[in-house]
């Protein structure tokens, strides 16, 4: 196998240790040391990462501890508890294996793809889309999945992130730990409901409240449940999609932030 260039490695540790959508330190020690690894010790995570990668590749004349961290690192199982870390993550990794002829699939597998540069079309498209998405004036908490690593393939995964961000603003409001269809019952269901979007005194603002509850709930099961479990090629995502579906996200966001907490007896 050819050995991955400086930029490469460099590219790969930034992916893993990116701040926000990147692993912990715990889980990078923890990897290293899995991986066989000389760990070069506490700094910056990107760092750390790319001492240790460097470091391997040069000593070993080879790239198989790199590779193996990267499988274990994607591994979906480390991310049961913590599934929305998991797709950002891949995505932005995706985009530094690119340049490599590498890609980490669905199912968390290493495979070899065809060497490209993905990220001038990815900028592209996140600009593109942010602009139009601006042009509508969509919710500020929608226009944050509007970035290049989550674009680099598509618009799949930032449609798919705005809809996750809806389930972790109803749990941020409620302080429940569901997800799916049963937070949106306990959320927005009920009498009362936890969060009510008008003041349920008349039959329509009731009906507006249960309207409310299943549009969510149906945004869920439309799109969010159905994509966890499909390849992604059967769920062909263009610009128009995206921009439609994440209007509605920026939609029930504004309902969700005006909504109030009803007193309960």
């Amino acid at each position: 196998m050819p050995l991955f260039d400086t930029a490469e490695i460099q590219a790969i540790a930034d992916a893993l240790g990116h701040t926000e959508l990147g692993l912990n330190g715990r889980e990078i020690e923890f990897l290293i040391g899995a991986c066989r690894m000389v760990d070069p010790g506490p700094t910056t995570k990107a760092r750390r990462l790319y001492n240790a990668f460097a470091e391997s590749q040069n000593s070993k004349q080879n790239r198989t501890h790199i590779l193996e961290f990267i499988r274990m690192a994607m591994a979906p199982a480390r991310y049961a508890r913590e599934p929305g870390r998991y797709e950002p993550m891949r995505a932005n990794l995706n985009q530094a294996l690119a340049f490599a002829g590498l890609v980490v699939d669905d199912a968390g597998n290493l495979g070899s793809a065809a060497r490209a540069t993905t990220l001038p079309e990815a900028q592209r498209r996140a600009m593109e889309l942010r602009r139009d998405l601006e042009g509508r004036g969509v919710h500020p908490d929608v226009l944050a999945f509007c970035r290049a690593e989550l674009l680099a393939d598509n618009f799949f995964h930032a449609v798919q992130e705005a809809v996750k961000s809806v389930a972790a603003k109803l749990r941020s409001r409620t302080g429940l730990l569901d997800d799916g269809g049963e937070l949106v019952d306990r959320a927005l269901g009920g009498k009362p409901p936890m969060l009510a979007i008008n003041p349920l005194a008349t039959p329509s603002e009731r009906s507006e409240q249960s309207g409310f509850a299943n549009l969510v709930r149906g945004t869920f099961g439309m799109f969010r449940n159905p994509t966890a479990h499909e390849a992604r090629i059967h769920w062909p995502m263009t610009k128009a999609d995206a921009e439609d579906l994440l209007t509605l996200v920026s939609m029930i966001h504004r309902r969700l932030d005006a909504a109030t907490m009803p007193a309960r007896v």
